[in-house]
């Protein structure tokens, strides 16, 4: 058996299937569309059945995708997805009048009906009562109060849905509701006359008082200067607690995958399994999960500001200014979690409710500076400015201003293009202020989280053994090594420079490698931007990840990535490089062109992964890697010709 739970926005739907199902709910999309809904197990009477949190909507008459996959679901017209065999209409018992409305559509479908009375708690502390027997006898099905954050209540619910079960009764709708779906008048307006009529004749007390608060706390919240103060302020907040907690359990899964790494491969007899296992497997899977403690923590911090009835404000707040650039003001949370990761921002856009303005927001969020790239400004920073820490902190502030622009006029770009239209304009529910379920945030952040893993994890895993594979082979055997290469070899055998010699055969065998092949053949794309063919070997292998770049040229120059991490050592080889001719590589100009580059270019192949989840083809996510690679190549081409030109070559 199979029950919907239907209800407004911001009713407390989700605590509810929260409270019911715990942790046995399942993440999925339904079947054709990138709409979201999740099913757990609950046991009623001997029986098990699949309870189905469907999308919030205010009416049947759908207007967003999700509202429309909701009611599609409720009707039987999913593809694949029958009819629900019962729905948990849930209200929230401070706004009884407005969710009544959606209830009366939903007992015309004539199912088997509960009606869950939530947030009873609240609404009791605001002196709010109710009349529960006469409310389920103008609804003509039972109705039960409950508090899914405290579990009042949720036993005599599972009786009722018990007895549901059993009897499969449809509602008993009442004359004056029947009514309200006749030929003659309005039947908006006869829906809201009998929604009113029912709110006054079942419930007792000021329903405004509940509000009053909130007006007070908005005048300052939503003030065009004050809020936009306030938002920055608890935006900031929210990331230093997210960098500031996630940063211990990273240290630990980083340290964890490399005593794994290091077991398996002591285990393990020398060859390329053993390599394979622990510089691919580990290394790429590794790679991946250090970040899920940030993942984590901004679902769980955003989970508490949506719970609190925040979220919306923020969203509010900044739709004046995102506007302008053809933004919806829900855009700016995950414009500001990008910084963090691309990853978890991009999952974040699902608070958009307009298709082509959530397409535009997965678009330009990569142009974000995630955490990824500071190596990579850290390395171009210590190669310009070794000795001027204000220089070299004014241009890392412009390489984000420069990604910051970039995403507004690509975002303003495809408005007017490719995703032509008007913004939609901002009408959204400011819901009550309240305290946020910790249970609930809790429940959300491991669903979440839990559902990145699976769908990015084997895509990665995928991707690493691919990467290894082009870096391992083919094999250069030491006969087949040039003369003055064999020559140096032998010289640091002799002296028992054994970690140098090690070193030297590896550069040898990456720059005959596919990987180094493919890195020679690209050379002469990348010339024109500054980047010799090593430099071209960092750029192909970081489109896999961009933070590998710096390991990847630290190899190519022959230093242990534990000399690399402290960063002189490497900085100082990249500075004495040379070409052929003896000019050096890393000039102020190639710098600049190799910064600007990683500004701007996606080189993230789990990122791309994510964007197809989520947009639901491969076509958006192509597009999101050519554009941002043709706008990298064009700003370093202009960057470094320009800056030769001027004398900084």
């Amino acid at each position: 058996m199979t029950i919907a739970l239907a209800g407004n926005p911001n009713a407390g739907k989700t605590s509810l299937f929260n409270r019911l199902t715990g942790l046995r709910a399942q993440t999925a999309n339904f079947p054709g569309t990138t709409v979201e809904h999740r099913r757990g197990r609950v046991t009623l009477d001997g029986q098990s059945a699949t309870l189905l949190d469907l999308p919030g909507l205010y009416t049947l008459d759908a207007v967003t995708p999700d509202e429309r996959v909701a009611v599609n679901a409720l009707v039987g017209k999913l593809s694949g997805w029958s009819r629900p065999d019962a729905v948990l209409v849930v209200i929230d018992a401070t706004n009884l009048e407005r969710n009544l409305f959606l209830a009366s559509q939903i007992l015309d479908l004539n199912l088997p009906t509960v009606v869950a009375l939530n947030m009873i708690d609240i609404a009791e502390k605001h002196r709010l009562q109710f009349d529960l027997e006469e409310l389920s006898t103008r609804l003509g099905c039972p109705v039960v109060a409950v508090s899914a954050r405290s579990g009042r209540g949720i036993e005599e619910l599972r009786k009722t849905l018990k007895t549901l079960v059993r009897e499969k009764s449809p509602p008993a709708a009442p004359p004056d509701l029947a009514s309200c779906s006749s030929c003659s008048g309005c039947q908006y307006s006869a829906r809201y006359n009998w929604a009113e009529n029912v709110s006054a004749a079942t419930s007792q007390g000021d329903a405004a008082a509940h509000g009053r608060l909130t007006e007070a706390i908005d005048r300052v919240l939503t003030h065009k200067v004050v809020g936009l103060g306030c938002f920055a302020a608890i935006m900031v907040l929210t990331f230093i607690v997210i960098f500031w907690m996630a940063q211990y359990p990273m240290d630990m899964i980083d340290g964890w995958f490399g005593l794994a790494s290091q077991a398996v491969g002591q285990w393990l007899p020398a060859g390329d399994f053993s390599s394979l296992v622990t510089n691919g497997i580990f290394g790429g899977v590794g790679g991946m999960l250090v970040f899920l403690p940030q993942i984590c923590m901004l679902f769980f911090m955003l989970a508490l500001l949506e719970d609190s009835g925040y979220l919306a404000r923020a969203a509010f707040v900044m739709d004046r200014l995102m506007h302008r650039v053809g933004l919806p003001g829900k855009a700016f949370v995950p414009m500001l979690s990008a910084h963090a990761c691309a990853i978890p921002a991009i999952m974040a856009s699902r608070v958009i409710d307009d298709r082509r303005d959530r397409l535009v927001t997965i678009l330009v969020l990569p142009l974000m500076t995630c955490s990824a790239r500071l190596p990579v400004y850290a390395m171009v920073m210590g190669l310009l400015f070794p000795t001027d820490p204000l220089k070299a902190s004014l241009l890392f502030t412009a390489a984000y201003a420069l990604g910051i622009v970039t995403a507004l006029v690509a975002a303003w770009v495809f408005k007017r293009t490719l995703l032509k239209g008007p913004t939609r304009p901002l009408v959204i529910e400011l819901p009550n202020y309240r305290l946020p379920s910790l249970r609930n945030a809790l429940l959300l952040m491991v669903d979440r989280s839990w559902a990145f893993v699976k769908t990015a994890g084997t895509t990665i895993m995928v991707i690493s053994v691919v990467i290894w594979v082009l870096a391992t082979y083919p094999k250069t055997a030491l006969e087949d090594m040039s003369t003055e290469v064999q020559s140096q070899i032998a010289t640091f055998e002799a002296s028992g420079e054994t970690i140098a010699m090690e070193r030297l055969v590896a550069q040898v065998a990456l720059e005959n490698s596919w990987a180094g092949q493919i890195g020679q053949a690209v050379e002469p794309v990348f010339e024109p931007l500054g980047f010799d063919w090593k430099m071209s070997i960092g750029v192909i292998s970081s489109f896999a990840a961009r933070e590998v770049v710096v390991s990847t040229m630290a190899v190519l120059y022959g230093i242990s990535e534990d000399q690399a991490g402290e960063g002189s050592l490497l900085i100082d080889r990249l500075r004495r490089s040379t070409h052929a001719d003896g000019r050096p590589v890393f000039t102020t100009a190639a710098c600049l062109s190799l910064l600007v580059f990683y500004v701007l270019a996606m080189q993230c192949l789990p990122t791309q992964v994510v964007t197809r989840r989520e947009t639901g083809s491969w076509n958006w996510a192509l597009l999101q890697l050519g554009y941002m690679s043709a706008l990298a190549y064009v700003a370093a081409l202009v960057t470094y010709q320009t800056a030769a030109m001027i004398g900084l070559a």
